[in-house]
Formats: structure tokens, C-alpha cells, sequence
């Protein structure tokens, strides 16, 4: 794994490898797309000796056993690690620090690049300590974070974008730190932390660099679902519809434009159509994919709010031809989203009509601020009695 950006803008292979496994195991993938994924799996695990990966593999049923490939891999490992310590040895007698360094760095990512985790997350700190530059830390950092993100292993994860905020207070460069950016917001949007992965993704569109995790287009793509559950109309307006760098890449992606477009115009018959077509692309992904039903109901959660803003009261008809569908199923999404305290509004159902009863916030903003007010009051009113005392 390539701790820099991906060799000519390319993703990380074996994040790649990662979605196909992802894929492989997914219940709406048919049966002849797993045979051919099935296939490129094990030639990746092939030429990249991924011998503990095909042990697990086998043990999970995913590819058949095969005795004499996995000690043909073992060898060749053994064989390769022999070499390493070989050139290690070797520098730390004749060469310099530099030297050591690249040497134990080498097997760092020969580790990494057979899939055997625990030894290459040991031997990255054997490096670091024979590092001294900030920005070569960093790019050990950068080994770890995709690690952690082939594993899904949170917890390396969010321990390594915390070690690579410190390593930023000593210093560091400007791209290095663009970089993490785009790491912490992917880690924020796998568990589902959605406004913070569209305050990082926004911050990152004109310096993206990170083609080692995923393309721009993907990127783009996770910038427009996490920006619109989280954004303001107004935010959104200027801060993604009308984004040149969006608007060159969101054609790219199908059905992104419409979903974002139509949801903005207020188009809402346009966006269902657009919605349903990218829930196919959401189930498929994944880091997305755990969170899918969670989405679904926050995008219309924010298409209802959007739509019922604009009235004090509204035929149940009227909203259902506005959306395309029947009043019925404007009734059963309504009654959920108002039970569990998402819309406010009620449903008149013997009139047929739906009426908004949307909380004032400047009252509401009264009300607690008196509410402080009365606490702190207490507060020092307590304190001045255990003073006089």
C-alpha cells in the first residue's frame, strides 16, 4: 500500500480488492457477477501472495482450498522476508541512517502488501522510530489509515487520524494535511458522522489528491449524499449546486445531478425517480451500505420538511401528486416520520389535509435562554452562600 497517492492517480489495489471482497458477499449481487469476482479475488490474492487472506478466505467458504497454492505462497514469503532482514542487516553494518530507514520501510510494505496485518503494523512502528522527518511520519500514518480501512478496523482508524493531528502540531505540509482531511472524512461518514464528512469532503474539492483511496468521481459522489441531509438550502445552494468543481464531475455519476438538482428546484417528482435510482449505487458501497435505511429516511426526512416549509396547511393529494405517488403512501411515510418526531406537522384525516405546526425558534430560543438565565442565577446564588460562610 502506497502511502502517497495511488501509482498515476490509480486507487490502492488492495482497497479495490476490498469492495470486490465487500461484493462478494452481498446478497443483491447475482450469482454470475460472484463467479467473475470470485475469479479476480483470487488473482489478486495470487499475485500479491496474500496467503493469510486466502486462509480466511477458504475458512469462509469464499474460495476452495487449495494445499499446494497456499504453500507455494508461504515459501515465497518466507523466501522474501529472508532477503529483507538480509538488506537490513546489511545497512544498519555498512550504511547509513537513511539507508536502515528504507530498508525497514521495505518490509513494512511487503508486510502490507501480503496481507499479514499485525506483523506490518509492527514493523511500521520499527520504521517510525528510525524516522525523523514530520512528513515521512506522516506517510507511515497514511500506510496505517489504509490498513485500517481494508480491515474496516475503526478503532486503528481513528487512533492514527488522532496521532496524525499531533504530528501536524510539530509541523508538516499543507498537502499532507488536505490529504487527511479526506481520510477523517471518510472514517466520519463509515460511522455515520455525515455532518462532519460533508464539512471535510467541501473543504477538500479543490486539493483532492487522494486517488489512493477512491476516484474524484466517487469522492464527488459522497460529497453530494452527505451534504444534502446536512446542509441549509442557502449552504447548499453555494457551497454544492453551484460548485465548479461539482458541476465538471457530477455528470459522471448517474442520476447524481438529478437527485441533487431536483431536490434544489423543488422538483419532487424528478428527485423520487433520481432518489431510487441511486439506492442501488448507496447498497452497493461499502461504507455506505450499513447505513442505508438510516439515509433513506433522512433524505426524506429533508424532502418532507422541504416541501411542507412552504405551506400552513396542504391537501394530502395535492403532496402526493407533487411526489408522484399515491395518498396512501403519503399517509404510511407521513404518520412515520411524525411518530418518531422527524416532521412537524399532524394529519387531518377525515379532511384529507396535512397541517404544519413548525416550532417557533425565536420563541423557542427565548425560552431557553431565560431557561440559562435561571440556572446560572442558581448557580451563583449558591456560590455566594458558601462564600459568606
Amino acid at each position: 500500500m502506497d502511502g502517497g497517492a495511488g501509482e498515476d492517480g490509480k486507487q490502492e489495489r488492495h482497497l479495490v480488492l476490498a469492495h470486490k471482497l465487500f461484493l462478494l458477499s452481498h446478497p443483491a449481487v447475482d450469482d454470475l457477477s460472484k463467479v467473475a469476482l470470485r475469479a479476480e479475488v483470487l488473482d489478486a490474492v495470487k499475485s500479491d501472495d496474500m496467503a493469510p487472506l486466502f486462509e480466511s478466505l477458504v475458512t469462509a467458504g469464499v474460495l476452495e482450498a487449495d494445499a499446494a497454492l497456499l504453500a507455494e505462497m508461504r515459501g515465497r514469503i518466507d523466501e522474501e522476508i529472508r532477503k529483507l532482514d538480509e538488506k537490513i542487516a546489511d545497512a544498519e553494518e555498512n550504511l547509513g541512517e537513511s539507508e536502515v530507514r528504507e530498508a525497514h520501510l521495505a518490509k513494512s510494505l511487503y508486510f502490507i502488501r501480503v496481507g499479514e496485518k499485525e506483523k506490518a503494523l509492527e514493523q511500521l512502528k520499527v520504521t517510525e522510530g528510525k524516522t525523523v522527518a514530520v512528513g515521512q511520519k506522516m506517510d507511515l500514518v497514511f500506510h496505517t489509515l489504509q490498513i485500517g480501512f481494508f480491515y474496516m478496523d475503526f478503532d486503528l482508524i481513528s487512533k492514527s487520524i488522532d496521532k496524525a493531528k499531533n504530528l501536524f502540531e510539530e509541523g508538516g505540509d499543507w498537502e499532507r494535511k488536505n490529504r487527511l482531511k479526506v481520510y477523517e472524512g471518510l472514517y466520519c461518514m463509515a460511522i455515520r458522522n455525515f455532518k462532519k464528512a460533508a464539512s471535510l469532503f467541501l473543504d477538500s474539492i479543490s486539493t483532492f489528491t487522494t486517488y489512493e483511496l477512491f476516484p474524484y468521481d466517487t469522492f464527488i459522489f459522497y460529497t453530494v449524499l452527505t451534504s444534502v441531509i446536512t446542509l441549509d438550502r442557502v449552504s447548499l445552494k453555494q457551497k454544492v449546486v453551484d460548485a465548479p468543481e461539482i458541476l465538471a464531475v457530477i455528470g459522471k455519476v448517474p442520476h447524481l445531478s438529478e437527485f441533487l438538482n431536483s431536490l434544489y428546484n423543488c422538483q419532487y417528482k424528478s428527485f423520487f425517480v433520481a432518489f431510487s435510482g441511486l439506492t442501488e449505487q448507496i447498497k452497493l458501497d461499502r461504507y455506505l451500505q450499513p447505513h442505508f435505511r438510516y439515509y433513506m429516511r433522512e433524505v426524506r426526512t429533508v424532502v418532507y420538511s422541504q416541501f411542507l416549509e412552504s405551506y400552513k396547511s396542504v391537501t394530502m393529494e395535492a403532496m402526493a401528486a407533487a411526489f408522484g405517488v399515491t395518498v396512501d403512501f403519503i399517509d404510511q411515510e407521513l404518520s412515520r416520520f411524525i411518530a418518531a418526531g422527524k416532521l412537524h406537522c399532524k394529519i387531518d384525516k377525515v379532511a384529507g389535509v396535512l397541517e404544519t405546526n413548525r416550532p417557533d425558534e425565536r420563541n423557542a430560543f427565548y425560552q431557553a435562554t431565560i431557561k440559562q438565565g435561571d440556572f446560572l442565577l442558581n448557580r451563583i446564588q449558591k456560590l455566594s452562600r458558601v462564600i459568606d460562610l
